[in-house]
């Protein structure tokens, strides 16, 4: 992902970009990793963010659902040298969870996405990065995989129905609520409809699919009112 956005800001003639990932779990580690030692996916994500740092490119990753994001907190604090500090961490999550009220969570998190764009920008200027096109070896990028789901049993498809209680549209499955993650078998499997996948995140960290979680007014999980939708991709 990283370097296929390098080849945009370079096919672009060295235009200054911002590439924002959102992501709900860190870089894979494998088990067999010993303390202190990277995975190959780790060394390659960090070798993409290094090398990243040769072009007008700053790249804000936001940590959404419960992670864990110990791992990318030493990525933000950790990489090695670079032409410039182009990489933030943000943990989504945990702003949102903080009880303070809604404005100044979402002011926050903007604060902490875009607080080192300024200085970030200004570097590029001073290393003389924009407006230089180096030739970075173009990629094409996959097409997301097809998932296919097996309609688990007991599963009654419903037509949707207005909620007049809580304003929200609830898909009615056998007349049960909404399943807790620990309690669905495929942690990425809507915890609503049972059977699509999870790409649609709120400001509460909890999930479900576009489908079921684009017109709720409150977390069905945690009846928490919802401000902020970020869709997952």
């Amino acid at each position: 992902m990283i370097e296929t956005a390098i080849g945009i800001v370079d096919s672009s003639g060295g235009q200054y970009h911002v590439l924002l990932i959102i992501a709900d779990g860190q870089v894979t580690r494998s088990v067999d990793t010993g303390n202190g030692q990277l995975s190959p996916q780790e060394r390659e994500t960090i070798d993409a963010i290094v090398k990243a740092s040769d072009y007008p490119l700053s790249i804000v990753l936001v940590g959404v659902g419960d992670g864990p994001w110990d791992m990318m907190r030493q990525f933000d604090n950790n990489i090695p040298s670079r032409a410039f500090d182009n990489f933030q961490f943000v943990n989504f999550t945990e702003i949102m969870s903080r009880p303070i009220p809604t404005s100044k969570k979402e002011a926050e998190f903007a604060l902490s996405a875009l607080m080192e764009i300024p200085a970030q920008f200004k570097a590029t200027m001073n290393l003389q990065l924009l407006g230089k096109r180096r030739g970075f070896p173009h990629r094409s990028v996959l097409p997301p995989p097809v998932r296919v789901y097996q309609q688990p049993s007991g599963y009654s498809a419903v037509k949707q129905t207005q909620s007049t209680g809580t304003g929200y549209v609830s898909p009615q499955k056998n007349a049960s609520a909404p399943r807790q993650d620990s309690d669905v078998g495929d942690q990425q499997t809507c915890p609503i409809c049972w059977s699509e996948a999870k790409n649609l995140a709120f400001g509460c960290g909890h999930q479900t699919c576009a489908d079921c979680g684009k017109d709720l007014k409150v977390c069905p999980l945690c009846q928490r009112a919802i401000s902020t939708r970020i869709r997952l991709y």
